[in-house]
């Protein structure tokens, strides 16, 4: 199917573009649950937590994406092989980057998530949270219960702005290495000497990634907006 598509690199693309996807839902959901994470963190009412998070939102938000990337693929193989060897260890560990860019993807946009969340917590009527402390539900059971399904509604629009630039930021990790379809294009436009051809491929797959993914929030949107009234909390 794919041996004579895009001068024999279709399939290369198509490798490369599952890559892209699977990097791009996987550091959606962990970004997702550190953004939870720091929200609770900040709403707590606890002054270390509150700090730690703030620390967390402020530094990652401010340093470049790429840098923030490089810094965790090259300096965390060299922290991890440094307590290796500490250990007595005479091995060398190679951090993938896939995994270099599932962590540094997750940690930024877990810090947009927070905010995110926050914002939407804070955005649920208190006084559901106080009957259902007073119907005897734990913190724990109001948060699971009352708080987060409510929260959701809310959280979706900023949580879809965040996807879709988390899906856009993944075209940064072929820098490190990662055959994603960004990298691929490279690699086939320099080999053919038609860049323009493969990475406006990229650009189509982009988009019609990006689509797909408007079209499931806006199901979602739909779904969690059942049986509010316009103008009606």
């Amino acid at each position: 199917m794919f041996e004579n598509f895009l001068y024999g690199y279709g399939y290369q693309m198509w490798l490369g573009a599952q890559i892209t996807i699977i990097l791009s839902l996987t550091a959606l959901f962990f970004s997702i649950v550190i953004g939870l994470v720091t929200a609770l963190a900040k709403l707590s009412g606890k002054r270390y937590l509150l700090y730690t998070a703030t620390c967390y939102t402020t530094i990652i938000r401010g340093v470049p994406d790429l840098v923030l990337m490089l810094l965790i693929y090259f300096g965390g193989q060299v922290l991890v092989n440094s307590l290796v060897a500490k250990l007595g260890y005479n091995t060398y560990i190679n951090i993938s980057p896939f995994l270099a860019g599932t962590v540094s993807l997750s940690f930024i946009f877990g810090s947009y998530m927070g905010e995110t969340f926050r914002g939407a917590i804070l955005s649920v009527p208190k006084g559901q949270l106080e009957a259902a402390y007073a119907h005897g539900l734990t913190y724990m059971q109001t948060t699971i219960r009352i708080l987060i399904p409510q929260m959701i509604r809310y959280a979706i629009p900023g949580i879809s702005n965040n996807w879709q630039v988390l899906m856009k930021t993944t075209a940064f990790v072929s820098i490190i290495g990662l055959e994603d379809i960004v990298r691929k294009a490279s690699l086939a436009g320099n080999s053919t000497a038609k860049p323009f051809l493969f990475y406006i491929t990229v650009a189509l797959f982009y988009l019609a990634f990006t689509l797909a993914s408007m079209v499931l929030i806006y199901y979602l949107e739909k779904k969690y907006s059942r049986g509010y009234k316009a103008g009606i909390l």
